[in-house]
């Protein structure tokens, strides 16, 4: 299986409001920067689709380092929340909707194929590609032609039809 390095991060300007992400991957001798902007979001839902989006873009399953400054990611993944939220049938241990729901079965799905290990970074503590992912994220949040998420500025019921 070949070995990937993925960093992300999700940057917002306000919460909710324009947000982006930023996306490095390394794979021995190459290197891919992804991002994208949205009008109106969420930090979390950013922190949640840069990951999201690295995952989806892997050509076949490796074996895969995930670095991300979000506490909200990584516990999902390594405390085994996201076991949790599916046993209960998408509801949190205080019998709450699981936020962002949608994008936490994108990222299971996107995930299942490989051997990943989620780590844990401090943002903002000069650690390079984190550095990378975080310039990328608020450039896209500040770029012109923001996407629509529909996952947050549609309702629900308006995405089903």
């Amino acid at each position: 299986m070949k070995k990937v390095e993925i960093h992300t991060d999700g940057a917002c300007r306000g919460n909710p409001g324009p947000g982006g992400y930023g996306v490095v991957m390394v794979s021995g001798k190459h290197r891919l920067e992804l991002s994208q902007g949205y009008r109106r979001t969420t930090n979390n839902r950013m922190e949640l689709l840069a990951g999201v989006v690295a995952l989806e873009s892997l050509k076949s399953p490796c074996r895969v380092k995930f670095v991300s400054d979000s506490l909200y990611v990584i516990n999902a993944m390594k405390k085994g929340w996201l076991r949790g939220w599916k046993a209960r049938g998408w509801l949190t241990a205080s019998k709450q909707a699981v936020k962002n729901e949608e994008l936490w079965k994108r990222l299971d799905a996107a995930a299942a194929p490989h051997q990943v290990e989620w780590a844990w970074i401090r943002g903002h503590a000069g650690h390079q590609e984190n550095e990378r992912c975080d310039e990328l994220a608020v450039a896209a949040a500040q770029s012109s032609g923001l996407l629509v998420d529909t996952g947050f500025e549609q309702p629900e019921e308006d995405r089903l039809l």
